[in-house]
């Protein structure tokens, strides 16, 4: 007599009815949420990774989060597994359903039109993360049921085959039905903005990442599906959101600087946000009604010296901490001192994973690399208006500013590290705008006295790409080769 086991659920059976792939397009949604995918505490392999964060305990359980912040990491490091896994989860969550949803009858063909393109979108980001992180990895898009089909899949794809599949992917998304925008009891769903603006970063990215001989194919690209998001917005000039609402807690639903974020719930101790109480140093409420006892968010002093003095963003993002104790600077980005979120600092900061500012930065790139400076320089220069900082042209006759950054190119970079500061950008902004032997150049050339303790001599064409974790490459060392320099 056949048996199954009463401890497992079927599948099948729990993927039937309308309902239960609403719950599972959720459960997509839900493991973004995550500290080690792409949650607001997924600053490790972002922000510490690069220039702006350090973690610069090496001691106890700190020991393993330092290695990515010192240029020591190894493929045995459990929380690089954690978060391969991580990004991983939404995509097989979301290629089953994908393999479900074609047999269900809806009452509404439009929602489940809607549901697959937005499970398309998440797995693409995941992608997205996982080759710039990682190089090539292995790709599914199918949901595995047996031990045979696991093993068919474990080997590492080609950088070129992973983002054909997010282009695909995301080329099905912008041709779907989903709205321009979502309303703001949908916000923290896929949109066409946040289509269109992904896309863009995709074929920007593989520009500058990719063969050479495609550079502009791709740029076109990105050009195209960047301006399609820009042209989606709801306002006038960037400067007419001031710079303080886009990360107001009240306003986090109705702001139209916002294209895609990850919501969270004020007062709630489960879906809270924590960034606000975090972040806060002692001696401070700014952030937070819940008393610190620490020194809050600290940040790199390289990262402090590019701050501009007047900037708007300056102010509203960094304090400096007088507290005997402290006497330092922490992140103020992330505030929510109302009554609310209560002295236990459960905030109801959305995390924001795409925002205008990011696109119209991203089209001051692409301009540039396609030799219309002018263009460009008018993107940018859309970002500084808002800040109240001189515009570009009045800057180059700054002799600091002119000295620090010489280029187009430094001062896009600089003006993303401000604007997008503590925002999870950073790491990915590097590995786009210098290739292996620029970025090692790029780290040895700042002052290890404004690195705290990570030793900036360890840094190698190695580190561009963090290690596979130990337990895949084990899975098959033949076909899941170790990224150079960590074998």
């Amino acid at each position: 007599m056949e048996q199954s086991n009463p401890n497992s659920v079927n599948v099948d059976k729990s993927l039937q009815t309308e309902g239960d792939i609403a719950l599972g397009v959720n459960g997509v949604y839900q493991a973004l949420r995550s500290t080690n995918c792409v949650g607001e505490g997924a600053s490790l392999w972002t922000d510490d990774r690069a220039d702006d964060i350090n973690t610069t305990d090496n001691q106890s359980n700190n020991g393993e989060p330092f290695q990515f912040t010192a240029f020591s990491l190894v493929a045995s490091n459990t929380w690089l597994q954690s978060h391969w896994t991580a990004l991983y989860l939404p995509i097989a969550r979301a290629n089953l359903i994908l393999s479900a949803i074609g047999k269900i009858t809806f009452a509404d063909d439009k929602v489940k039109s809607q549901y697959v393109a937005e499970l398309k979108f998440l797995r693409a980001f995941m992608y997205f993360n996982l080759v710039r992180e990682f190089g090539g990895v292995p790709l599914v898009t199918e949901r595995l049921n047996t031990l045979d089909d696991v093993n068919r899949v474990t080997f590492r794809e080609t950088r070129e085959n992973v983002y054909a599949q997010i282009i695909k992917d995301l080329v099905d998304v912008v041709g779907s039905n989903l709205p321009n925008v979502q309303p703001a009891a949908n916000k923290g769903r896929v949109s066409l903005q946040a289509a269109n603006g992904l896309l863009g970063q995709v074929y920007l990215t593989m520009a500058t990442t990719l063969d050479a001989a495609n550079k502009t194919a791709n740029l076109n690209q990105a050009k195209t599906y960047l301006l399609a998001c820009y042209n989606m917005r709801g306002f006038g000039k960037l400067s007419d959101i001031p710079f303080a609402d886009v990360f107001d807690v009240n306003k986090k639903s109705t702001n139209q600087e916002i294209i895609f974020q990850i919501v969270y719930k004020q007062g709630d101790p489960t879906y809270r946000s924590s960034l606000a109480a975090s972040n806060q140093a002692k001696g401070e409420t700014i952030n937070s009604l819940a008393v610190s006892q620490g020194a809050g968010g600290p940040f790199t002093n390289d990262l402090l010296k590019e701050f501009e003095t007047g900037d708007l963003r300056t102010d509203f993002s960094i304090k400096y901490a007088n507290d005997p104790s402290v006497k330092a600077y922490f992140i103020t980005k992330f505030r929510d001192n109302s009554a609310a979120a209560t002295n236990l600092g459960y905030g109801g900061n959305d995390w924001i994973l795409i925002r205008y500012a990011d696109v119209i930065l991203n089209l001051a790139e692409v301009f540039m690399y396609l030799n219309d400076n002018a263009t460009a320089i008018s993107y940018l220069d859309m970002v500084r208006a808002r800040a109240a900082r001189p515009l570009y042209a009045t800057m180059l006759g700054d002799a600091a500013y002119a000295a620090r950054y010489p280029t187009l190119k430094l001062a896009i970079l600089h003006e993303r590290r401000i604007e997008l500061a503590f925002e999870h950008h950073r790491w990915h902004d590097l590995t786009r705008f210098f290739n292996k032997e620029e970025l090692v150049a790029y780290f040895k050339g700042k002052s290890q006295a404004d690195y705290n303790n990570s030793p900036l001599s360890n840094i190698t064409t190695k580190d561009y790409y963090f290690p596979i974790p130990l337990n895949e490459y084990k899975l098959n060392p033949a076909k899941m080769p170790q990224n150079p320099g960590y074998e």
